[in-house]
């Protein structure tokens, strides 16, 4: 690899991408992924390099910074009763609107709320949204600064109290001042699967931007009401899976779907803080995102 630019995902081995893929979702651990690597590399430090190549780069990929004037930014809780008790995100805004703006839920995949989901929520707050972005680790104390620390402490959390937290935060953005009470929700990995879930519990949702995120239960796919861009990866067997399946429920229920689907690219293919991020994939995914977000969380549903 050349030390002149960031790397990229051809720059690896095949396996050494899919063994980081388990590696990132917890099916091996930090000394499986070594032993695994070290066969691509020089013994055991040569895959810790590997790792580290691989391990996200936050300042490099950092858009919009946190102190950014056209900006409001703080970090507000609210309260969850059927959850947690309170849960916190991060709100960010334009500093200057005029008149009600639309409202974007913003869920990380499964590290909790790092800098650079932080990141994309001020990178749509520029679009003239007002966006939130839970943190699902905030009841064991946050997000602790580190990928390896948070990846460890996710298993921790009740996933069904942790669902209601997400549903009450999209109360809390549904009620905001300043909002049109026209709610979207993006989210990444574990995010994805969450904005599918919420997807099928949210009767006023509108739109609904799930990247390579797993389907909800097939029962309650009628449920859902809100329009959906369903991004997928082209190499993410794990998720890929159970598209048919989901696609075959969208269809029966007649629920209003786009697949967007890059040829080439792998999961987590839109976080351009890694290797894996595809940067002319990424970017379509963002247009036809936000292309969905103001043609329906406008007023008048329109552009």
């Amino acid at each position: 690899m050349s030390s002149s630019r960031r790397p990229k995902a051809s720059d690896f081995d095949p396996e050494v991408m899919r063994l980081f893929d388990q590696y990132v979702h917890g099916a091996i651990d930090r000394r499986g992924f070594l032993g695994g690597a070290a066969r691509f590399a020089v013994g055991t430090a040569g895959a810790a390099g590997l790792l580290a190549a691989l391990s996200p780069d936050f300042a490099a990929a950092q858009q919009v910074r946190p102190d950014d004037p056209r900006l409001a930014t703080e970090y507000r809780e609210f309260p969850s009763p059927k959850g947690y008790g309170s849960g916190r995100g991060y709100l960010a805004r334009p500093s200057r609107a005029e008149g009600p703006l639309p409202l974007v839920l913003v869920i990380h995949e499964n590290r909790g709320l790092n800098p650079h989901i932080e990141d994309v929520a001020r990178r749509l707050a520029l679009e003239d949204f007002i966006v939130f972005a839970p943190d699902a680790l905030f009841p064991l104390g946050g997000y602790p600064g580190s990928e390896d620390a948070a990846r460890a402490l996710f298993p921790k959390l009740d996933q069904a109290r942790t669902r209601e937290d997400f549903l009450a935060a999209a109360k809390l953005l549904d009620d905001i001042e300043g909002g049109n009470g026209r709610l979207g929700v993006v989210g990444f990995c574990y995010g994805g699967s969450m904005a599918n879930y919420l997807a099928t519990q949210l009767p006023g949702l509108v739109a609904a931007a799930p990247f390579y995120g797993s389907a909800p239960p097939l029962e309650d796919v009628p449920k859902i009401e809100a329009e959906l861009l369903v991004v997928l990866a082209e190499d993410d067997p794990r998720i890929n899976g159970g598209w048919p399946a989901y696609e075959t429920a969208l269809e029966a229920a007649g629920v209003e779907y786009t697949l967007f689907q890059p040829a080439g690219t792998q999961h987590g293919f839109n976080n351009d803080t890694t290797p894996r991020y595809d940067e002319a994939a990424a970017a379509r995914a963002w247009e036809k995102l936000l292309a969905l977000f103001r043609r329906r969380l406008r007023d008048d549903g329109s552009a």
